[in-house]
């Protein structure tokens, strides 16, 4: 293709254009991007989009032009539901696809619009996909090597908490303590759905992240009864909650952690039932009891009139927050 298209700006139709296959981002917030349709309706496409020229061969012969999306996949979509019938692009040629990935990461992050985890999902597949070193994506991102690194750790969470991280749910600094418990992953759902339902604050979690540690340590090193042991987790897979079993010389004491005072209510009847077990069709474990806590405190976890889940805390000083840079997600800076 002629240098006649690097850098000069062109009107395409958008139904010409397709998507990146390496857009790094997966989630579009539906609210902005209406309001990006809406001002692109009275001022237009202010910026154009970058894209590359592909020349393809029809079946009964000759060639067709299309064009592939490099950056701009919000202006298109946006462009799209304002019912544009063109926008206008800058051509690019003799990008790879490691080439258009990497421009399609650096955008969205120029943008701020990359949420945490499809950033982590875009340097893994830098990483996997084209092997990049850490320390090479580091350098075209213009982070540290321990961010691309630690960043990566977030991938190791469940789906079901990076779903609440990438839908604002929880804040970024909350993985932290979420990671320390990543060999025991029921505490570390437990310790999510209070974060999410308590609203609890990034250092009330770091707290309970290292209890539960230390927990772990003291149970370990003090050889505990192991039919204690095994009623205390009975119990914590019953009631869906912490539950702790300190045995005494004589009797002893058992701590259950509860949401609301419903929670107890429940806890109460199924004693006064004789039974713990879920019902076929319930929803398991901790789930069931948050489903109560959500019923009874609707107008709490939800804004009626925006429709959207409060998020939780981060009460870090912005001074906390800019050392966490290379260390978030670093679980070798807490102690047990």
């Amino acid at each position: 293709m002629s240098n006649l298209y690097s850098n000069s700006i062109f009107w395409i139709d958008t139904d010409k254009i397709k998507p990146n296959p390496y857009q790094p981002r997966r989630d579009f917030d539906e609210a902005r991007l209406q309001d990006l349709a809406d001002s692109i309706k009275q001022y237009g496409v202010l910026q154009p989009l970058t894209v590359s020229r592909m020349e393809l061969e029809k079946e009964g012969g000759g060639l067709t032009i299309e064009y592939e999306l490099i950056a701009g996949e919000r202006r298109l979509r946006a462009a799209k539901l304002a019912r544009v019938s063109q926008v206008p692009v800058i051509i690019r040629e003799g990008d790879t696809g490691m080439m258009k990935l990497e421009l399609a990461i650096i955008e969205n992050l120029q943008r701020e619009d990359l949420n945490v985890v499809d950033r982590a999902r875009a340097f893994f597949q830098l990483s996997n996909e084209f092997k990049f070193t850490h320390a090479e994506i580091a350098r075209k991102m213009g982070r540290s090597r321990e961010y691309v690194s630690n960043t990566l750790r977030i991938l190791s969470l469940p789906e079901e908490i990076l779903a609440g991280l990438s839908e604002g749910k929880i804040t970024e600094g909350h993985t932290r303590p979420l990671l320390m418990l990543v060999d025991h992953p029921e505490e570390q759902i437990v310790l999510f759905k209070e974060i999410l339902y308590k609203k609890i604050t990034v250092r009330e979690a770091e707290r309970l992240a290292r209890r539960t540690a230390f927990d772990r340590v003291r149970k370990k090193e003090y050889m505990p009864d192991p039919e204690i042991t095994e009623l205390e987790e009975e119990f914590q897979d019953k009631l869906g909650t912490r539950v702790h079993i300190d045995r005494h010389e004589l009797g002893g004491q058992i701590r259950i952690d509860f949401f609301s005072t419903d929670d107890l209510r429940t806890i109460l009847d199924s004693i006064n039932n004789g039974t713990f077990e879920r019902k076929p069709g319930d929803l398991p474990s901790q789930a069931g009891m948050l489903a109560n806590y959500i019923a009874k405190n609707n107008s709490e976890i939800s804004d009626s009139t925006a429709g959207e889940i409060k998020t939780p805390t981060d009460d870090r000083t912005k001074d906390e927050v800019k050392d966490d840079d290379a260390t978030l997600y670093d679980i070798s800076n807490f102690s047990v």
